[in-house]
């Protein structure tokens, strides 16, 4: 796996994403969000060191379930998943060194 690019065109239920194995990185925000372009370059950086952690990104908005069932407030969150439990979050992200290091412990 590696960084994804692009927002999922279909978001996933919950369960899907309580299903999911292994590490993984469920990002948060909207494709017109100023904070979540900024935050593009680092979590870039920080999967340059972690090529394998599966990565969901996902469009939120109001209404929005999966956002909601994650209790997202603001843009970029960044929840990072081991088999499907939360394992940290991070808010607004400003160093690709607390991505990389969020990363880090959802890995086996």
């Amino acid at each position: 796996m590696s960084m994804t690019r692009s927002f999922a065109a279909t978001e996933p239920t919950r369960d899907e994403i309580d299903a999911l194995p292994g590490a993984t990185l469920l990002e948060f925000g909207a494709p017109w969000c100023g904070y979540c372009m900024r935050a593009q370059p680092l979590i870039e950086e920080a999967f340059g060191g972690y090529p394998a952690i599966h990565h969901v990104k996902v469009e939120d908005g109001s209404g929005r379930p999966l956002g909601r069932s994650f209790r997202v407030k603001l843009w970029p969150t960044l929840v990072f998943l081991r088999d499907g439990r939360e394992v940290a979050r991070l808010v607004r992200p400003e160093s690709a060194k607390d991505i990389a290091a969020a990363m880090r412990r959802i890995l086996p």
